[in-house]
């Protein structure tokens, strides 16, 4: 298993500053506002969830649950030197999915991570090893890195806590007939929220809806509609997903 390990995760890599690691030759639009992973209940994976480990003389074990996990510490990326290759988990590393690897929690687990540096958010599905450091507490995906906005370093210090499964909504905060319109809200509601904000058309009604989320948990979504709402831009509607 522990071959396993050091062969599927980075060895504790670092992401960005390890040799030959560092972001794609090109970025994929609108990458950086990929909509969080929804938070489910999936059984323990198969691989990468021994009891203990150990990596470079140190032994780590496996928590039985992730139930109340925070954790403040530094965070590390890592990008193409690893994309395709298999995690611990046993599936490919994907550096423009928002994935994470953890020493000891259950894979997979669901995190929240936020960049102390500027409060910036993002949820992670956890589905590796690493990052084998004592002064890192969790490596991310290039991007998940984009979403925190610190790809350009090689660490940033992050807060991270568990999700569980939880009801998700949407707040739909405008419909319009001209899509530069909606366009114009979505951006705005972007670097407002510093979430997921998308712009869909629903029926044949022919409007263009500006739908923040989904977001977890109703205490959220109500936070949102009030930030939304203090900054003058409407009382936008909570609708279940």
């Amino acid at each position: 298993m522990v071959l396993v390990l050091l062969a599927a995760c980075k060895s504790g890599s670092g992401g960005y500053v390890e040799p030959r690691d560092g972001p794609p030759l090109r970025t994929p639009p609108d990458i950086a506002n990929l909509p969080d992973p929804i938070p489910r209940d999936e059984p323990r994976s198969k691989r990468g969830n021994p009891p203990s480990y150990t990596v470079r003389g140190r032994t780590y074990h496996v928590l039985e649950t992730a139930a109340g996990y925070k954790a403040t510490g530094n965070a590390s990326w890592y990008g193409k030197k690893f994309h395709g290759r298999l995690t611990s988990s046993g599936e490919p590393f994907d550096m423009f999915k928002l994935t994470a690897a953890h020493t000891t929690l259950p894979i997979p687990t669901y995190l929240k991570v936020t960049n102390l540096a500027n409060g910036r958010s993002t949820v992670v599905r956890v589905n590796d090893r690493g990052p084998f450091h004592s002064e890192r507490i969790i490596d991310l995906s290039y991007a998940a890195a984009l979403k925190l906005d610190f790809a350009d370093r090689g660490t940033t210090r992050v807060r991270v806590e568990t999700l569980t499964e939880q009801p998700h909504f949407f707040l739909q905060a405008g419909a319009f007939r001209e899509l530069a319109a909606a366009d114009a809200l979505r951006d705005n509601l972007r670097k407002l929220t510093g979430t997921s904000v998308h712009v869909v058309e629903v029926s044949d009604d022919r409007l263009f809806r500006v739908r923040v989320g989904p977001v977890s948990g109703h205490p959220e979504a109500l936070r949102l509609q009030a930030l939304i709402m203090a900054a003058d831009y409407g009382q936008p509607l909570i609708l279940a997903r």
